[in-house]
Parts: C-alpha cells; structure tokens; sequence
C-alpha cells in the first residue's frame, strides 16, 4: 500500500497524498467546511495540479463506493470472516427515529438488539469507541457489530420512523 502524507493547512483544513505505483501523485483535501477536492499533480512540477476536482459529501460517497472498501471495512472484513456468526453493518440513523437526541447508554442500545455500536460518523468525522454519553443525531452513520439477528433489530431500531 501507499505511503500517505498529511499536511496541515492551517484555516484551510487537511491535505493527504500519495504517489501511485505508476508515479503520479493524487491527493484530497479536505476544508473545513466539510467540502474535499480530489487534485491530480503534474508529474514535472509536483508543486502545480493538473486537474482539481470539487466533491459535494454525495460524490464523495460515490467515489468511495466505486474505489472500493476502506482499509478499516477490509480488516472488519477480515475478522468477520475469521469468526462464526459475526456480523458488522453501517446503519443510518433516519430522523425521527426512537433513539435521535439520546445517549448511547440511556437508548440501551446492546441491550434491546444485541448490537455493539464501535463507531459513528458524523459529518464525515469518524468517532471510534464513542462513549455512553454519546448523543445520537439524525443522519449519523453507525458502525455496528453484533449476529445478524442482531443487526437487523438494530437496523429497525434506527430506521424507523
């Protein structure tokens, strides 16, 4: 894999890039407004884009979606396979649902499906392990694991309205 490179900008936001096997260098920024840029270095000036490319959050996701599994969801993968009955899932929390605006403890959670929440991304800001007082919001992306039965109460848990 790739070596990435991270660059503070600061009042701009995070650079990361990385140089394909072929030579050219790709990077992403990201601002911090929340808008990212996919730019493409020229290879004689490595200072200068090529080509700089605006993503709202819906083309990221896409682009994502097409380039393939994150690191992360491949290692899940990984384990998942190693070890009989369990399951992992992204699970939105659709608004209006029973547990928006209430604590990872208090929604009793595990409890009530069997599912283990181990991270929430919120506006594309990963939360890892959040803690009991972790408010749930509208639109947050759950990391869940658990049996598939348990998934599954979970996702209707969430996805309810």
């Amino acid at each position: 894999m790739a070596e990435v490179t991270e660059t503070q900008l600061p009042g701009v936001g995070v650079r990361h890039d990385f140089a394909t096997k072929d030579g050219s260098r790709i990077g992403v920024l990201w601002h911090r407004s929340g808008r990212r840029e996919l730019l493409l270095y020229d290879r004689d000036d490595p200072d200068a884009c090529r080509a700089v490319i605006v993503l709202d959050p819906d083309d990221t996701r896409t682009l994502a979606e097409l380039l393939g599994s994150s690191q992360v969801t491949e290692a899940l993968g990984a384990v998942q396979q190693q070890v009989h009955g369990l399951a992992i899932d992204w699970v939105t929390v659709r608004s209006g649902a029973p547990v928006e605006g209430v604590s990872l403890g208090d929604s009793a959670i595990r409890t009530r499906t069997g599912a283990s929440i181990v991270a929430v991304i919120r506006d594309g800001a990963t939360v890892p392990s959040p803690p009991p007082d972790f408010v749930l919001a509208a639109d947050d992306v759950t990391v869940a694991v658990g049996t598939p039965e348990g998934l599954e109460k979970l996702f209707e848990l969430l996805e309810q309205v």
